[in-house]
C-alpha cells in the first residue's frame, strides 16, 4: 500500500514539476526511498543544489503508530546549517516521530523542508556551534554559509 501511494505521488511531482525538487530519482525495486536535488533560493545556499534521500516508513495502515517509524530525510551533500547535522540528519518536527503522520504528502514535506533551508530555526538546533554563530554573528554565518555552499554544493539543475 505505502509503495503504490508513494508511486502516485511521485508521478504527480514529476508531472507538476516541482520547482525546488529536481532529478528524482527512485529505486523501482524500492519506492520507499527517493533521492533528488532540493535547491534553495535564499541568497546563503542559492549557488549550489543539495541532494537528499528520503527512507518512507513502510507501515501505512489506518492503525499506525507514529513510535513503529517515521519519515527520514538524510542531506548526502554537506550543508551549512544550524538545523542539519554533520551525518545530514534533518531537524525538521514535521518528521519527528511524534508528529508524524501518514497521511502528510511528500510534496509537503518538502516544502516545509525548504522553508527549513531558506529559514533556519534556532529554536530546534542540531548544531550547537552554528546557531550560536547564526544567532550572535549573522553576518559571519552568511559569509561561512555561502562560501561552504559554493565549495561543496551540487550543480545547480536548468529548468
Amino acid at each position: 500500500m505505502a509503495a503504490s501511494r508513494r508511486m502516485k505521488e511521485l508521478e504527480e511531482i514529476r508531472k507538476c514539476g516541482m520547482k525546488i525538487f529536481h532529478n528524482i530519482q527512485v529505486d523501482e525495486a524500492n519506492l520507499l526511498t527517493w533521492q533528488g536535488l532540493i535547491v534553495p533560493d535564499n541568497p546563503l545556499y542559492d549557488k549550489g543544489a543539495f541532494r537528499i534521500k528520503i527512507n518512507f516508513p513502510a507501515e501505512q495502515a489506518p492503525n499506525y503508530c507514529a513510535t513503529q517509524g517515521s519519515l527520514k530525510i538524510i542531506f548526502k551533500t554537506e550543508i551549512y546549517h544550524p538545523n542539519i547535522d554533520e551525518k545530514g540528519q534533518v531537524c525538521q518536527p514535521v518528521i519527528s516521530a511524534e508528529n508524524w503522520k501518514p497521511a502528510t504528502k511528500t510534496d509537503q514535506v518538502i516544502q516545509f523542508l525548504m522553508a527549513l533551508v531558506n529559514d533556519p530555526q534556532p529554536e530546534h538546533p542540531l548544531r550547537a556551534d552554528l546557531t550560536e554563530e547564526y544567532s550572535k554573528d549573522r553576518k559571519k554565518f552568511c559569509k561561512n554559509a555561502e562560501e561552504f555552499t559554493k565549495k561543496y554544493g551540487e550543480k545547480r539543475p536548468v529548468n
